[in-house]
């Protein structure tokens, strides 16, 4: 029976979605979690949800224990995940408020434990594969349910995730649109990273907050504007979440 960790990240750090909620305060080999995982349930489904800054938002994106909300998850017993994150749009088309359906990731990050494996066993090096990082049983998911609900939203997309807590150069922001990356934040290739290291299949739904520094004209990010957008918002991304769980197996 399926299990679903779900990252709750800016703007969806503590929501009160989950049937019969109890705390657990867990400790992993890799130090604490951001936050007590929250255990409860979606339509029968149980459900683990974590506070990727912690639910008050005082954890930095460098300071996240990336490595120990994997875990935490991965013991509670979690067979999926689905985390939530607010972006920068890089592109026209994907306005504010949209959803994007995340299916690949540039990581432009420098400080971040980004592996599980401090060292190998004698000729047995584990290089994990990532040529497909988010998992396609669960974007198929989302999608639909995001057709359904008749939802703005992008069917897939590509996340740069820099280092943080500042936001992007106009140079660094127009570069990263060179790369071909979609939308931008701090958080999702990391944790997609861990999740895939840790077997657990993982997929983001990021609601576009605003359009970075690089569009002439738009008002550069600021964190109040993107938790202004968020709050509009994070109804539909619970309302999406509620509609996918019961259908993961």
């Amino acid at each position: 029976m399926a299990k679903i960790g779900i990252i709750g990240g800016s703007g969806l750090d503590n929501p009160d979605i989950l049937y019969n909620p109890h705390d657990e305060i867990v400790k992993t080999p890799y130090g604490d979690p951001s936050s007590p995982l929250k255990h409860g349930e979606i339509s029968f489904v149980g459900v683990v949800l974590i506070a990727r800054h912690g639910r008050e938002h005082t954890i930095p994106p460098t300071q996240v224990n990336f490595r120990a909300n994997i875990h935490a998850l991965k013991d509670a017993g979690c067979t999926h995940i689905l985390a939530t994150t607010a972006v920068g749009s890089l592109r026209d088309e994907i306005d504010r408020g949209d959803m994007v359906i995340i299916d690949q990731f540039i990581d432009f990050t420098k400080q971040r434990k980004m592996t599980f494996h401090e060292s190998f066993q004698p000729h047995k090096p584990v290089h994990q594969v990532m040529a497909d990082p988010f998992d396609q049983d669960l974007r198929g998911l989302l999608i639909a349910e995001c057709r359904k609900k008749e939802l703005s939203f992008h069917p897939n997309g590509t996340v740069i995730t820099i280092e943080g807590p500042r936001f992007s150069t106009r140079a660094e922001s127009l570069m990263f649109r060179s790369w071909g990356a979609d939308i931008i934040n701090m958080s999702t290739a990391t944790e997609a990273v861990l999740a895939n290291e840790a077997g657990i299949p993982y997929a983001a739904i990021a609601m576009s907050t605003d359009f970075d520094c690089w569009k002439p004209y738009e008002e550069s990010v600021s964190w109040e504007a993107i938790a202004k957008i968020f709050a509009d918002n994070a109804q539909d991304v619970t309302d999406l979440l509620k509609g996918v769980i019961p259908h993961i197996n």
